[in-house]
């Protein structure tokens, strides 16, 4: 008998602190610091921490075109420099344009059919250039022919069989 007496016993709770009360989570405070106001200035973008950013594309009449095309215009030192970083590699530069500059259907709308995948090259590629101030002379004869349309230099790897670089360098003169 004495063992059902003692597993009647219970043992009473242990007591309870009341200093903090539990109360029911009711959502985040409307004052918490990383909720940032609304920017007033439209051209000014906050990213929700203490960093802003400011707009660089107009999110409207904005077409991608290539690497870097969300830039200012490059000055020829600039595209002097990402040529360099083509022949560094040992990629054969290339030279292309196209007066719509983007992907498009335009004779045919069947699935998988696109025109403006492959820009008309200008002359052959640049095998085994080693200067990108030719490279700039071929961009500037390139622009005088055809003022109409958009210019971009490639890099082809004669190893891997693919196009490893690609930037725009002119957009049409409006």
């Amino acid at each position: 008998m004495a063992s059902i007496s003692a597993s009647l016993a219970v043992s009473a709770p242990a007591e309870v602190s009341t200093s903090t009360p539990n109360r029911a989570f009711s959502g985040l405070s409307k004052s918490a610091s990383f909720f940032a106001p609304k920017s007033v200035n439209p051209l000014s973008i906050n990213n929700g921490s203490r960093v802003n950013a400011m707009l660089v594309v107009d999110p409207y009449n904005n077409l991608k075109y290539e690497t870097l095309s969300y830039l200012p215009p490059l000055t020829d030192e600039q595209i002097a420099k990402q040529v360099d970083y083509i022949i560094r590699n040992g990629w054969n530069p290339c030279i292309e344009f196209d007066r719509v500059g983007s992907v498009h259907r335009t004779n045919f709308s069947g699935s998988g059919y696109y025109d403006g995948r492959y820009w008309i090259m200008w002359k052959l590629p640049m095998f085994g250039c080693t200067d990108a101030a030719a490279v700039l002379r071929e961009i500037a004869e390139c622009a005088k022919e055809h003022p109409d349309s958009f210019v971009r230099v490639l890099g082809f790897s004669a190893l891997r069989q693919v196009q490893c670089a690609g930037f725009l360098v002119k957009k049409p003169s409006v």
